[in-house]
């Protein structure tokens, strides 16, 4: 499997056309990502999520994220 370096080194040898093909696959996949998360959040599969903050913020235990620990 590449890595992220690897595959940052040769996206960075792509010509503008291959730059402009990469760009589009990834705003489609994050597109594809946004809609599944308003999905999941519209059948109430992220209500958990709203319940823990909710809980932390009751039990005074609510920290930044990320942590900088």
């Amino acid at each position: 499997m590449s890595t992220v370096i690897e595959i940052q080194e040769a996206a960075a040898r792509l010509d503008e056309t291959g730059q402009e093909q990469l760009l589009s696959w990834l705003l489609d996949r994050e597109a594809a990502w946004d809609q599944q998360i308003e999905k999941d959040a519209s059948a109430g599969k992220l209500d958990f999520l709203i319940d823990q903050a909710k809980a932390a913020m009751e039990g005074n235990t609510l920290r930044d994220w990320p942590s900088h620990a």
